[in-house]
């Protein structure tokens, strides 16, 4: 534990030192202007006195005057002694010196200075005990709320911790006095966290002290002069509902009721955020008398930050209802809300969509309803809204099935392949292959293949990743030859792109190409682009295209690998440039991996004695770094006869770098680390 406090008098220094039981190492003179019977100088002077478990006591001479400091410390046998007095809060002087800390600190001028000390509230409160807390801290924190926000910020999320330092249930109650305040202030963050604490309390409170106390405060909160209170009382009611008397639920319900049609927008946003939630503690019969009634006006609210709230409560109390009142009462909100003249609504529409589907229910005229709403966003004028619906197409024709996906699907999806907005057609290419289930195989060839195509010669690349990043999706259905013929020229393109970004996320799905290629394929059209990516420009690529190296040598045979990637790999090590040198030494530490022993000693190693002697440091050094790794994956006889001469070569090498990582490599070789973070070895 860690007290800090600061004191105006260098008496009331000597005085808590005291109280602790520690002694002045280098004693000083202190005076002081106030408290002080006796002054020898008219001069202010500030201590700062830090108690900690690990570290003596020091008291920070910090005057005003630029007077010297003096130092103290406690004795080492007392250290421990110190620290769990302060912590227990043992004798009426210790709890009354915490007390002081918690005042002074929480004075300070300086912000910090206060945030640390809020940050305290629950070893002080541990110290000072349940009696002390109820009686003195508690209620001086109730007034404390007129101070900076990040301050009260800390002190909400305390209060929440606190219910153990104040005697457990029993008395968690007097917590809720301070968070009530709190959760009135008017910045939002602070009345978030002042409403979370309070639902960490209400856990530990028995039904008789919820009836007590917490009833009367939503009661307080939710008809308080201030719309900020009644927002935060609107996240209450479903945490105390269930454990009211059927009076106080009435008045609960009609409360909340008055909350969604309050004159203030914030507060009827935050009671519909609320809505479904509450719905779910609430009995059938009152759900369809107050519930329904109540989110079917706020569906017609004139704020569409109101309105876009109640797409989600559609959901959920579409999921309470029997099917024949949910047709009755849920589907006309559902359908004036995909219908809204605010594209903000309709977003939050199509974003939900698969999810509103299923809450109007599987009868078959309610679902053609919904797929021709689906359509008109899929058409909306607004990108932002036909973006939100062509992510969900996969979704919402699982949902539809094969004959309304065939019939009112198709056509609206060619329209979005050519759309202006390259988000739009981005969303439609990284769905439109997971079709390929929901549609007759027919219809998949003849209409859906060619929009694919289309999005795969797109002017953005990121359309086409989007499409290559579906790969399985687009093998299955298209087949190897027909996939080459169509993906490799976007390939290409994406390889070269001026995004270094774009030609690292293609770069990705390399070793998935392979797969789906297979050998000859691979060799005929990506290996020599392999081996150019580990010249690229950007060094996070050139990486990425050596450890790309293994896996491709992993999916095809070792003689492919010998035949066409080492070749490559050697004109790299021999290249004049010595980011190519560099490249090579990457290339065959994870080559190294997929080759085994055989591999290493035959193809190799001849590269590994060539780079020992390159000419530049950096890249001995980083083949020295590699060489006990490479070992690793090497027989004994050829590491005892090819590795270890080459580092007791490097290890007697000009450039100190080249020495240190080649003797450490060496050692590692002979006493390999029990734990190796392999991550941050190839880093």
């Amino acid at each position: 534990m860690v007290v800090t406090m600061n004191l105006h008098c260098g008496n009331h220094v000597l005085q808590a030192l005291q109280v602790l039981q520690v002694k002045m190492c280098d004693k000083g003179t202190f005076e002081c202007k106030r408290d002080c019977k006796s002054r020898e100088q008219d001069r202010s002077e500030e201590y700062r006195v830090t108690i900690s478990n690990s570290v003596a006591m020091e008291v920070e001479n910090m005057p005003k005057d630029n007077a010297g400091a003096s130092n103290m410390e406690v004795e080492n046998g007392n250290q421990e002694q110190v620290a769990a007095a302060a912590a227990t809060g043992e004798g009426e002087n210790n709890d009354e010196l915490l007390v002081a800390v918690l005042i002074d600190e929480l004075q300070n001028d300086d912000m910090q200075i206060r945030l640390n000390s809020m940050k305290k509230l629950t070893t002080i409160a541990k110290a000072l005990g349940p009696e002390r807390t109820i009686r003195e801290l508690v209620p001086y924190l109730s007034e404390f709320v007129d101070d900076e926000d990040d301050i009260l910020v800390v002190l909400s999320e305390q209060l929440g911790d606190l219910p153990d330092c104040v005697g457990g249930s029993e008395n968690a109650h007097v917590l809720l006095v301070p968070l009530e305040t709190l959760s009135g202030i008017e910045e939002a963050v602070v009345r978030d966290r002042a409403v979370e604490s309070m639902k960490k309390i209400v856990k530990v409170l028995n039904k008789s002290q919820l009836e007590t106390h917490m009833a009367p405060l939503v009661k307080r909160l939710a008809t308080g002069k201030w719309f900020t209170s009644r927002v935060s009382s609107s996240s209450l009611f479903e945490i105390v509902y269930s454990s009211l008397a059927q009076k106080d639920q009435d008045e609960m319900r009609q409360l909340f009721v008055k909350l969604c049609e309050d004159d203030t927008p914030m507060v009827r946003r935050a009671a519909c955020q609320q809505l479904g939630k509450f719905a779910s503690v609430i009995d059938y019969k009152h759900v369809m008398s107050e519930i329904v009634p109540s989110m079917s006006k706020l569906t017609k609210d004139a704020q569409d930050s109101v309105r876009l709230r109640t797409v989600e409560n559609c959901v959920m109390v579409a999921n309470l209802l029997k099917p024949e009142d949910r047709e009755a009462k849920i589907l006309p909100a559902i359908y004036a809300l995909c219908k809204d003249k605010s594209w903000r609504v309709r977003y939050m529409v199509a974003d939900k969509f698969p999810s509103l589907t299923e809450a109007a229910g599987e009868e078959k005229k309610n679902r053609h309803e919904m797929i021709n709403i689906f359509v008109q966003l899929l058409q909306d004028g607004e990108a932002e809204v036909r973006t939100a619906a062509a992510q969900k197409i996969a979704e919402v024709a699982q949902l539809a099935g094969e004959k309304l996906t065939t019939d009112k699907l198709m056509r609206p999806i060619e329209a979005l392949a050519k759309d202006e907005s390259q988000y739009t057609r981005a969303a439609l290419a990284s769905v439109i292959m997971s079709l390929a289930n929901c549609a007759p195989k027919q219809v998949v060839l003849e209409q859906l293949l060619p929009q694919f195509l289309q999005l795969l010669k797109d002017e953005d690349p990121e359309v086409r990743l989007k499409i290559i990043s579906k790969l399985e999706s687009v093998n299955n259905v298209i087949g190897v030859e027909l996939l080459a013929q169509s993906l490799l020229p976007a390939v290409d393109d994406l390889a070269r792109d001026k995004k270094w970004r774009i030609r690292l996320a293609i770069l990705k799905y390399v070793p998935l190409l392979g797969r789906k290629l297979g050998a000859s394929m691979f060799e005929k059209h990506l290996c020599k682009q392999c081996v150019d990516w580990l010249k690229d420009s950007v060094w996070k690529i050139r990486m990425v295209a050596a450890e790309n190296l293994k896996e491709v040598a992993e999916i095809f045979e070792a003689k492919w690998t010998y035949t066409n990637l080492v070749p490559e790999v050697k004109a790299l090590s021999e290249h004049k440039k010595p980011s190519y040198r560099m490249s090579a030494v990457y290339a065959i530490n994870y080559l190294a991996q997929a080759m085994g022993n055989d591999g290493v000693v035959k193809e190799l190693m001849p590269l590994i004695d060539t780079l020992s002697k390159d000419k530049v440091a950096n890249i001995r050094f980083t083949l020295a770094k590699k060489l006990s790794h490479i070992a690793k994956f090497m027989g004994k006889s050829a590491v005892d006869d090819q590795i270890k001469p080459i580092l007791s070569k490097m290890a007697e090498d000009s450039d100190k770098d080249v020495v240190y990582f080649a003797q450490e490599s060496y050692a590692n070789i002979l006493n390999p680390p029990k734990e190796v973070n392999e991550e941050k070895k190839q880093s």
